[in-house]
């Protein structure tokens, strides 16, 4: 089996295609004519986005990552907006969290 795919909800697909490179280290995979749904690629990592058409609940995902300190200050220096900042956690975790421009949550975590 392989690795599962997220299709995101955006406003505007390639607003956000732009966000997730500037912001997050992808590279833009491609951009389907009439610009509705295109994806976004980092490593074996692949996100769709998809113009939405009515009111959603952004979607929140887990990444983990092995070395957390080194994808925090990456992402910090792109720019990420990180609306929780590295901490160790009570549940044990070491985490922080990464919101895009819909809202959209990735909670980057190592145990």
């Amino acid at each position: 089996m392989g690795q599962p795919v997220p299709e995101l909800p955006v406003e505007d697909v390639e607003r956000s295609q732009q966000h997730y490179r500037d912001t997050l280290g992808f590279e833009i995979a491609w951009l389907y004519p009439g610009k509705e749904i295109g994806a976004v690629s980092r490593g074996k990592v692949a996100i769709f986005f998809r113009k939405r058409t009515q009111p959603f609940e952004p979607a929140v995902h887990w990444v983990f990552a092995e070395d957390i300190d080194a994808t925090y200050q990456e992402l910090q220096a792109l720019g990420a907006n990180i609306v929780q900042p590295l901490a160790e956690m009570p549940w044990g975790l070491r985490q922080f969290t990464v919101e895009d421009l819909d809202g959209n949550r990735f909670y980057f975590h190592h145990d």
